[in-house]
């Protein structure tokens, strides 16, 4: 998966799986098309989990971090729709981090995903980082299986409880992802491999990682990009629904 901004909304909640075929429904059929409405979102991504916690893993790719911070932006998170009010209140274990994009190897977009979420330990963040860029994501793209690898690193800080948007107080609060490393392929077996073999926690360690890695291999549910997005010919800020098969 080659990334098509420099920045990313990385997301990782469960919903109850009764409330899951209402919950795809309403995220591909509005939540998609009103967030690559917002000026600078480039293409959103949502995944269900064959391993690990929580169930689902969404990511929008961005041009920038300031898009998190745009007017647009705002607008839309304070002034949720009355199907998203109904929605987000099933959302739990909501993980959200607002991210750079550190580093890419790779191309395409393939079907299944490792989501790898870390921390550096105190004073390692540069040997760590310059040891996953410089030589494990190249490596990790020679493998068969796998298309592409990316590390992601949270730019923004946990906001207080009082500057919560209207959505996050739908969802009752988001804890954070610190670093995320994710790693594509068309492989499930050869991604499930790579935390037993060079992304296991004691080699992770090694190198800089704090303990307590989380790891989850995902399966792509659905794609949608901002050129794919039917708009309003009258208002572009205004998108349509998404097409459903």
């Amino acid at each position: 998966m080659a990334l098509m901004g420099s920045a990313t909304l990385a997301m990782w909640w469960d919903i109850a799986p009764e409330q899951r075929p209402a919950f795809e429904h309403w995220h591909t059929s509005e939540h998609f098309a009103e967030r690559l409405g917002v000026p600078g979102f480039l293409r959103g991504t949502r995944w269900a989990a064959l391993s690990g916690a929580p169930h689902y893993f969404v990511m929008y790719e961005l041009s920038g971090l300031d898009v998190m911070s745009s007017q647009a932006y705002r607008e839309r998170v304070n002034q949720p729709t009355a199907w998203t009010t109904q929605t987000m209140a099933h959302f739990r274990n909501m993980v959200r981090s607002q991210c750079r994009v550190q580093g890419s190897a790779g191309a395409g977009l393939a079907h299944a995903l490792l989501t790898l979420r870390f921390s550096p330990q105190a004073g390692q963040a540069e040997p760590l980082r310059a040891w996953l860029v410089g030589q494990v994501l190249p490596a990790l793209v020679t493998k068969p299986g796998i298309s592409a690898a990316h590390l992601l690193e949270n730019a923004v800080p946990p906001v207080p409880l009082h500057l919560q948007t209207a959505e996050q107080k739908l969802r009752g609060g988001d804890a954070a992802a610190d670093w995320v490393l994710l790693v594509n392929g068309y492989d499930v077996d050869v991604l499930s491999a790579r935390v037993q073999d060079e992304l296991q926690p004691r080699h992770l360690e090694g190198h800089g990682a704090a303990p307590g890695q989380t790891a989850g291999v995902y399966q792509l549910r659905y794609s949608q990009d901002v050129l794919t997005t039917r708009f309003d010919v009258r208002d572009r800020s205004r998108p349509l629904p998404a097409r459903t098969s």
